[in-house]
């Protein structure tokens, strides 16, 4: 069998770094439309609008209904997306966007734990050594903070709105990884964006506000680069090792760091590069093959 040329052994590379690009993208749009119209309502309009983008796709495919034991997960992801997206965007409105960015780099550690508790997993000592230092990038980031004399009940309440934010996400890679073994990406997507939309319509009467019109193309376009990003990523998981492609996620800081600047005028301190620093250490050391053991505990 010929081995692969080099141009379709960086195509994964290029198509994980353009999503976690259109996601950073859509981090900006967010914010910026979060601050305008309320988080919860853009985050509302965003899951629907990604929904109505690609339902159409998985109708197409014309697989049926999902059986019983998938639909459960797709609730079960959908439900608990829509709460980290809530938190996630919430923490963006009261933090700048590349420090929020840094600290939630800390979900895949958490996940490791996860794992571990609730799959089976074995942790290596690597692993937790990896946690340390991402909690230590953590302390470094908020005591930047402290030590620049900001840190007041906004920036208390983005952070731990961030940390809530995480511990979701790293329960949610433990649900896709049994939802990615009994459905594809699409139908994956649509359940994703249509039961997370559905599910904080729910909260409508208590907590929506009025849609600002000026905010409708910043919410098309972070549905549209929602759907783009999550399918490139997708694309890319699927033809490429994690570990190989893992460091590629954490462009999304750079990213972070430009877009908080253009669009905020947010500068990046030198704690939270510092911090940014030992999280992706740590995470890099968790990722390398033999972190986590491969298989299940007895």
């Amino acid at each position: 069998m010929s081995r692969p040329s080099p141009l379709a052994r960086l195509l994964p590379f290029a198509a994980a770094a353009l999503g976690v690009g259109c996601l950073s993208v859509m981090d900006a749009f967010m914010k910026s439309a979060a601050l305008a119209t309320g988080t919860y309502t853009a985050t509302v309009v965003r899951s629907l609008i990604g929904a109505a983008l690609i339902a159409p796709f998985w109708l197409w495919q014309r697989k049926g209904w999902p059986a019983k034991a998938t639909m459960k997960l797709h609730v079960e992801r959908g439900i608990i997306s829509a709460f980290m997206a809530l938190s996630f965007f919430y923490a963006l409105t009261k933090l700048p966007l590349a420090e929020a960015i840094a600290i939630s780099f800390v979900a895949p550690l958490v996940a490791l734990y996860f794992a571990r508790v609730l799959l089976g997993e074995v942790i290596r000592r690597g692993a937790v050594i990896a946690s340390v230092l991402g909690f230590a990038g953590t302390l470094v980031i908020v005591g930047g903070k402290i030590g620049q004399g900001d840190f007041d009940r906004d920036i208390a309440l983005g952070l731990a709105s961030l940390m809530f934010s995480a511990l979701l996400y790293a329960y949610n890679f433990v649900v896709i990884r049994k939802q990615s073994q009994l459905a594809g990406p699409v139908e994956i997507a649509t359940f994703h964006s249509g039961v997370g939309g559905l599910a904080l319509l729910l909260l409508a009467p208590f907590i929506g506000t009025p849609i600002v019109s000026s905010t409708l193309p910043q919410l098309a376009a972070a549905g549209v680069l929602t759907v783009a990003g999550a399918m490139a990523i997708a694309w890319a998981y699927a033809r490429a090792e994690a570990q190989a492609l893992v460091p590629i996620e954490y462009s999304g800081f750079l990213w972070a760091s430009v877009l908080g600047w253009a669009f905020f005028r947010e500068p990046v301190t030198l704690p939270t590069i510092a911090g940014t620093v030992l999280i992706v250490g740590g995470c890099w050391l968790a990722t390398r093959k033999g972190s986590v053991a491969e298989g299940q505990s007895a």
